[in-house]
């Protein structure tokens, strides 16, 4: 695909998708977006308040795992979890599906993707497996989410993507090789590598920072930018299992990366989950389904205590302040040290992420 700037654009328009979109307003003015699941294992595009109401539930194909939100309209872009082959456009106002990307052949989503500042574009992270290699699909939002092509993610397994101020991405080439064949089988841990990619808005790399030596084994997963425009990340160890290692790192394009340990780090069983800064203090909270544990650290990097939270899930700026995490039951809005439980009904089971509506 000829280089060009994709990836940005000069201006931005209700129209720029080809469909009438309404207002988010319309669609029950949602705080968040999550996938979630009930008992009968049926899943769910889910629009949430910060009240804990659910203002829309959609059906999606089977599992989801994250969505993207356009930036100008009502429109949200589920991604099935890894390995699927399937993302949902959604019309989150009436719960139409406008369009559904399915990858070419030898591709499949990694379950996340990020427009492009001026809603134009559409980046999925996608694995080339049976290269094997790491790329992004590229999808014009304004001509029915056709195909563009692809380009280098950097590395190999990228899972999530994050648009930064420069309207540039940053990519968490988690390192581990998988094929569909095997579902979600790790292939390659003993040589895996990992790292954090930068793309410009014409898709070239121009940096990127691996995790080497005794950290090579620490596959970064998700991603999140903090107040001075460094990314904080969660990783999810793949290593010995009883090595007590770091799972949170931050890092500024020109530098090393800095872990930042925690105490209580143990308790997240080295799966860390999601993670999200606080815009009002630059705390820092990350999660851990699988210990049912979130942990904090403060703007600087120092850890600020731990809490229980049964099957705690994604985390994301709260409109009102503070952070938001799904758990079982509910939500918890955290501001200042001070956890509020917030019920959902319905019996929900969330996945890993929780993404504000209004963020970037």
């Amino acid at each position: 695909m000829k280089r060009r700037r994709f990836l940005a654009g000069a201006s931005a328009s209700l129209g720029l998708s080809g469909w009438a979109t309404g207002s988010w307003a319309a669609a029950g003015a949602p705080d968040f977006i999550t996938a979630g699941n009930r008992a009968d294992k049926t899943s769910w595009l889910v629009g949430l308040t910060r009240a804990g109401d659910v203002v829309f539930q959609i059906a999606l194909p089977s599992r989801g795992h994250a969505a993207a939100i356009h930036p100008h309209m009502a429109q949200a872009v589920a991604f099935a979890r890894r390995p699927g082959r399937f993302a949902v456009v959604i019309d989150c106002t009436d719960g139409r599906e406008l369009a559904r990307l399915t990858t070419p052949a030898g591709r499949h989503f990694y379950g996340h993707g990020a427009f492009s500042a001026d809603g134009k574009h559409l980046l999925t992270t996608e694995n080339d497996y049976d290269t094997p290699a790491g790329v992004l699909g590229i999808w014009d939002a304004s001509d029915g989410f056709r195909r563009e092509g692809e380009v280098s993610s950097g590395g190999i397994g990228p899972h999530d993507i994050l648009r930064l101020p420069d309207e540039g991405f940053a990519i968490a080439n988690g390192g581990i090789q998988t094929h569909p064949d095997m579902e979600r089988a790790k292939l390659n841990l003993p040589t895996m590598r990992t790292n954090l990619t930068y793309l410009n808005v014409e898709g070239a790399i121009v940096d990127q920072v691996e995790l080497t030596g005794a950290m090579h084994q620490n596959s970064i997963r998700h991603i999140a930018l903090d107040g001075t425009g460094a990314v904080v990340a969660a990783l999810q160890w793949q290593g010995a299992p009883g090595k007590d290692v770091p799972l949170v790192l931050r890092h500024r394009r020109g530098d090393d990366p800095t872990f930042l340990p925690h105490p209580d780090q143990t308790r997240l069983k080295n799966y860390a989950g999601s993670v999200a800064v606080c815009p009002q203090t630059g705390d820092i909270a990350v999660t851990g389904p699988k210990g049912s544990t979130v942990i904090y650290f403060d703007a600087t990097g120092q850890p600020s205590g731990s809490t229980q939270h049964g099957t705690a899930s994604g985390v994301a700026p709260a409109p009102q302040g503070g952070l938001m995490i799904t758990r079982d039951g509910g939500l918890v809005h955290r501001a200042n040290g001070v956890e509020t439980l917030i019920p959902v009904e319905g019996g929900w089971a969330w996945d890993n992420h929780l993404i504000a509506r209004q963020s970037r």
